[in-house]
């Protein structure tokens, strides 16, 4: 947590600092896929494969056309599934946990020169608030959101990625998102998850996602 803090200190003081012209905010729309996972729960556990979508604002930092605060508003879609390869070995149905949230990353934004048409690079901060948590064919009956497996309500991650925009108008970016928060804080009680003898019973359970995002900016 102190770590957290302090970044945040730290992101936050380079904001006070910089020149940002919010009479010059672009606003455009986002949509694309996520690809996610739960380090140490659910097991067994894979991948899962989700949406997003919603809204983007950017603000210029500075004089120039090279350095931007961009923000976002999603439809967040994360979590994790069961091991397809393991279940169908099982003869088990597969198993979703399913985390869909209103996702706000706020990044900073550069641009590697300030030609119309230019990769890029962010970095910076995810909220994540759940809006609902599915679960499907739990493997274990800790894993339902009713007990045990009930998701975090608030998410905080950090997250990094490159994109390419064309003529500053359509951007496609790929980022990584790491979770800093629990996502499951009540798993590590689970007597079944206590059975197993388990060393990452007890370590913290850290949503992961890749995720690639189309933003077109209104002109």
């Amino acid at each position: 947590m102190k770590k957290i803090l302090f970044a945040s200190l730290i992101f936050s003081s380079l904001l006070s600092q910089a020149q940002i012209d919010f009479r010059s905010t672009e606003f455009g729309a986002v949509v694309g896929g996520t690809y996610s996972r739960v380090r140490n729960a659910h097991n067994p556990s894979g991948a899962r494969i989700s949406v997003l979508g919603g809204f983007v604002a950017q603000v210029p930092i500075g004089a120039g056309e090279q350095y931007y605060l961009q923000a976002e508003a999603l439809y967040f879609g994360a979590g994790e599934g069961g091991d397809k390869k393991y279940e169908d070995a099982k003869g088990w149905e597969h198993a979703v946990y399913a985390n869909n949230y209103l996702s706000v990353p706020v990044n900073f934004k550069a641009y590697f020169s300030e030609a119309e048409s230019e990769f890029f690079g962010l970095i910076g901060p995810r909220f994540n608030f759940l809006i609902d948590q599915k679960v499907k064919n739990p493997a274990k009956e800790s894993y339902k959101t009713e007990t045990y497996g009930k998701a975090n309500s608030f998410n905080l991650g950090l997250g990094a990625g490159v994109g390419f925009s064309y003529k500053r108008q359509l951007e496609l970016a790929l980022k990584y998102d790491i979770g800093l928060s629990n996502a499951y804080p009540d798993l590590k009680n689970s007597p079944e998850e206590i059975a197993t003898l388990d060393a990452n019973v007890a370590k913290k359970k850290s949503e992961q996602v890749i995720s690639l995002g189309l933003t077109y900016f209104f002109k």
